[in-house]
């Protein structure tokens, strides 16, 4: 059988037969902030419009399957319906005051329809029953839309692998994604890094959690972060991992500049000496250096094309005399 949440409902509850003011049931309707109907099998939503000062309701563990005739509760803050059949995110414009959302554990696929909750402050769509190889995707006009408010994101167990999108909650401080496929290192520092008030972060259960260096390398660069998948940040430690960073990109900058500088060398290059005819030593004159094209000095020199021919034409070697054919001999020479 069916079950409705409704009027009736409320009225056969514990919670009106507890009212000690012998009020009729309408002045207790109106009356009513808080309503807690968790666990009782409900099916549809009916006819509530007489609870108008309704702030906070209580609807998980039941079978919705869709969020309706709530438009009336224009006061409501606080709305759970975790562990539903839930499949879309929807009618839910009207509640311009709300600020926790719990939909974990329904059938949605899409995160979408709060274009208008501009006061949302948490949103829990964790662990949904998605199709298999499916995950959860998020609608960029809701992202856009709850960027400036969403404080608190639980997308938990939904197959995600990547949270570029994410990008835009820029007052996010609390951002829970366990039990994910998230596996991108570099990724999740830049997005992180787009969070400036980000303290608390939980990704266990991810295969990014087995990268080398992974609770140093999200530390550096989420400067605010205080927790970490559980676990507290001493201060001192991120210090050290700050500066060490700093050292090694340091290190990194002056061999890259080490390895562009041109080389040292001299800026003439002096030729060997050669013999000349008289059988003295006589130094080639140095050439100087080219230049490049900023007027830096390029420092060698290359024996010239006309040189070398020079040195290698025939008629420039002087034969060597026979001393016998000499016709005038010193006279310490023996014949």
């Amino acid at each position: 059988m069916m079950v409705r949440l409704n009027v009736d409902l409320i009225a056969k509850s514990s919670v009106h037969k507890q009212n000690k003011r012998n009020e009729s049931l309408g002045q207790y309707l109106k009356k009513l902030t808080h309503l807690n109907f968790s666990n009782k099998n409900i099916e549809d939503i009916d006819d509530l419009s007489m609870c108008k000062n309704l702030t906070v309701l209580y609807l998980y563990d039941n079978q919705i399957t869709q969020i309706c005739n709530l438009g009336f509760a224009s006061n409501l803050t606080h709305l759970y319906m975790q562990n539903n059949n839930i499949t879309h995110i929807e009618n839910l414009s009207f509640l311009l005051r709300l600020s926790k959302l719990y939909l974990g554990g329904n059938c949605i696929t899409v995160v979408e329809g709060l274009e208008e909750l501009k006061d949302l402050r948490e949103l829990h769509v964790d662990s949904q029953r998605l199709p298999p190889g499916e995950k959860l995707l998020f609608d960029p006009r809701t992202l856009h839309a709850i960027a400036n408010s969403l404080c608190v994101l639980n997308i938990s167990n939904n197959g995600i692998d990547e949270i570029n999108d994410l990008t835009v909650l820029k007052n996010l401080n609390h951002f829970i994604a366990a039990d994910n496929q998230l596996d991108d290192i570099k990724e999740l520092e830049m997005v992180s890094n787009q969070w400036p008030q980000l303290w608390r972060m939980d990704l266990t259960g991810n295969p990014v959690c087995h990268k080398h260096k992974y609770r140093d390398r999200l530390i550096t660069v989420c400067k605010t972060l205080e927790v970490l998948d559980g676990k507290e940040i001493n201060e001192l430690s991120r210090q050290f991992l700050i500066n060490w960073k700093a050292s090694k990109e340091a290190k990194k900058r002056s061999k890259a500049e080490f390895q562009m500088a041109p080389p040292l060398v001299p800026s003439a290059y002096t030729y060997p000496a050669f013999l000349n005819r008289e059988g003295g030593r006589r130094p080639l004159k140095s050439r100087p250096g080219l230049r490049r094209a900023d007027n830096s000095e390029i420092s060698y020199d290359i024996l010239s094309r006309e040189r070398s021919q020079s040195l290698m034409d025939p008629r420039r070697v002087q034969p060597v005399r026979d001393v016998t054919e000499s016709a005038e001999l010193p006279s310490h020479f023996p014949v």
